[in-house]
């Protein structure tokens, strides 16, 4: 059988909401990144940015210490934070050298190929369905900033970027922190050395 579909009626493909366009207008403008898919619009990784990924408690706590980072989003129980492109191939070496390999962690990165929602930009409206915000927006220029490992010959003054290995220890301790603490919560036992 053969369907014809000539008269049928056309459906319009979807249309993006005005936010959408403007959201992606700033990320072009102001940052040069290019928003793709959507709605919500997808920031693609491993070529400006990577991103390392922790659940929103661990990374609440380790906002709190003093460690550099860049920028920052939250998307539902999930924060991200911005590293410097090529840092995600590195996540798994840095876990095993700082002796965090093999302990369940809930940390990932995501590095070439991965995709992140779009967050709101800063001073518009957060979107009512939930999406991803920054908690720390990103500024023009700031992959030059972003944390990574040193290279030689890096100085040690101010233009020196954020160590990318002190933000992983700080991140894989406050990860088992929050996941001791969830354990804990669940079973209604103190930790031990709290």
């Amino acid at each position: 059988m053969v369907l014809s579909t000539v008269g049928a009626p056309t459906v319009p493909l979807p249309r993006v909401p005005a936010e959408e366009a403007a959201y992606a207008s700033w990320y072009q403008r102001v940052l040069g990144w290019t928003v793709t898919g959507g709605p919500p619009g997808q920031l693609a990784t491993g070529s400006r940015f990577d991103v390392l990924e922790l659940p929103s408690d661990a990374g609440a706590a380790l906002l709190d210490r003093p460690v550099a980072t860049g920028p920052v989003a939250l998307m539902g129980r999930r924060m991200r934070f911005l590293v410097a492109a090529g840092s995600a191939e590195e996540l798994d070496g840095l876990l095993d050298w700082l002796e965090w390999g093999g302990v369940a962690l809930d940390l990932a990165a995501l590095g070439a190929g991965g995709r992140i929602t779009a967050p709101t930009p800063p001073g518009q409206a957060p979107d009512p369905r939930g999406a991803a915000v920054w908690l720390r927006p990103p500024e023009q220029g700031c992959e030059a900033l972003l944390p990574a490992l040193p290279g030689l010959g890096e100085g040690t003054g101010p233009a020196r970027r954020p160590d990318l290995v002190r933000l992983v220890a700080a991140a894989a301790t406050e990860c088992h922190r929050a996941r001791l603490r969830r354990r804990t919560v669940r079973s209604g036992q103190p930790l031990a050395f709290s």
